[in-house]
């Protein structure tokens, strides 16, 4: 199973077509050459192995980030309280 978390653009490099995304604050570079509709900077895409596959609304985008930030508190309490 393949889970993928919104990444914004914040940046694009037209000539080789790949952006740079952060996600959950981890900086890397996409691929922009599988997606379907034109992105600009502050756009939020899903990303499988390193091509952007699909532009996300903003709202859903954030409510996704919300919701991964609570799973990733959950397991650190969690991995806490087992030490």
């Amino acid at each position: 199973m393949c889970l993928s978390i919104p990444s914004k653009i914040t940046k694009i490099d037209e000539i080789s077509n790949i952006a740079t995304v952060d996600t959950m604050g981890v900086l890397r570079d996409v691929s922009l050459d599988l997606i379907d509709t034109d992105v600009k900077i502050g756009d939020f895409v899903l990303i499988h192995v390193g091509f952007a596959m699909k532009k996300i609304d903003e709202e859903e985008a954030i409510k996704s980030l919300e919701l991964y930030e609570e799973i990733l508190k959950t397991m650190d309490e969690e991995s806490n309280n087992e030490a």
